[in-house]
């Protein structure tokens, strides 16, 4: 096993939220964090969007759990 740390100043109140409600995607270009109300929405998120790419996860985020 591996593991590869990138240093970056995460803000703080990122850094503050409970892990367990986070999502993080990261591609070539860009890290992604999604932040959730519950355990449940984000552990229902990550098995909605196994295998999208960026776009995609984020429209799926966008229409089911984004805040209006």
């Amino acid at each position: 096993m591996n593991s590869i740390c990138i240093p970056v100043a995460i803000p703080p109140e990122l850094n503050a939220i409970d892990d367990e409600l986070k999502a993080i995607y990261h591609g070539p270009d860009s890290v992604c964090v999604w932040v959730f109300a519950t355990r449940a929405d984000r552990n229902r998120f990550m098995d909605e969007t196994a295998g999208m790419k960026k776009a995609e996860r984020e429209a799926v985020f966008a229409a089911r759990y984004a805040a209006s």
